[in-house]
C-alpha cells in the first residue's frame, strides 16, 4: 500500500495530462486515460479540479475555496488536502 503524501501549503499542485472531464448536471465526471477509471468529482471536487487547471499554490486554493464556499481554514485545508491525496494517488494530479 502507498504511503499518504503529505502536502505543504508552499506546494503547487496541477491536473495531470490525460484525462476527460465533462460536467454533468452540475458536476464534474472524469475519465482517466491513464487507469481506464471513471470519477465523479461532485460540485465542490469540480471546483477544485478547475482551479487547479493551471499550477497554483496549494495554500491559494485554500484561501480560494474559502472564499467560495464561506468555509472555515481548518474544515477547508482537511477536505482540500484529503482530496488532492485521493486524486494524487489516482494520478490525476501532479504535485511539485
Amino acid at each position: 500500500m502507498l504511503k499518504k503524501q503529505t502536502f505543504t501549503a508552499q506546494q503547487t499542485i496541477t491536473q495531470a495530462p490525460g484525462n476527460i472531464v465533462s460536467d454533468m448536471d452540475g458536476e464534474k465526471v472524469m475519465l482517466s486515460i491513464h487507469n481506464g477509471k471513471y470519477f465523479n468529482l461532485g460540485y465542490v471536487g469540480g471546483e477544485i479540479w478547475d482551479q487547479i487547471a493551471e499550477p497554483i499554490l496549494i495554500n491559494v486554493l485554500v484561501l480560494r475555496l474559502m472564499e467560495v464556499f464561506e468555509v472555515d481554514r481548518h474544515t477547508c485545508e482537511e477536505d482540500v488536502y484529503s482530496f488532492l491525496e485521493n486524486l494524487l494517488e489516482q494520478g490525476l494530479v501532479q504535485v511539485n
